[in-house]
């Protein structure tokens, strides 16, 4: 059984730094991709951050410079530092897995950034 954690959200001021975990179990993240998503208040999701079996990253233009998504493998764990936070950051953040065929995700994890 797959399972998937996001934690690492909060308040915090703009120009601050989180950093968010996506702890899994029943995968392996060194082996799949892993995604960042975001769903602000009114909004649709969107990607933020990537991170392939081969260490590529791709990250979204609003982010780029700002976040890093990287993996520790010994921890089975993905991580996206973000820092110089802006008020449009302010999101519910979900760390996604694509593994054997299916699409794997939790419960998401609250970032507010206050001007």
């Amino acid at each position: 059984q797959v399972q998937v954690v996001e934690s690492g959200g909060g308040s915090v001021q703009a120009g601050g730094s989180l950093r968010l975990s996506c702890a899994a179990s029943g995968v392996d993240v060194s082996t799949n991709t892993i995604i960042w998503d975001r769903q602000g208040a009114g909004n649709l999701r969107a990607r933020v951050a990537t991170i392939t079996s081969g260490g590529d990253t791709n990250y979204a233009d609003a982010v780029k410079g700002r976040f890093t998504i990287s993996r520790d493998n010994a921890k089975n764990t993905v991580y996206l530092q973000m820092n110089s936070l802006k008020s449009e950051d302010t999101a519910v953040y979900y760390c996604k897995i694509f593994a054997r065929g299916s699409l794997y995700w939790g419960q998401g994890t609250l970032v507010t950034v206050s001007s």
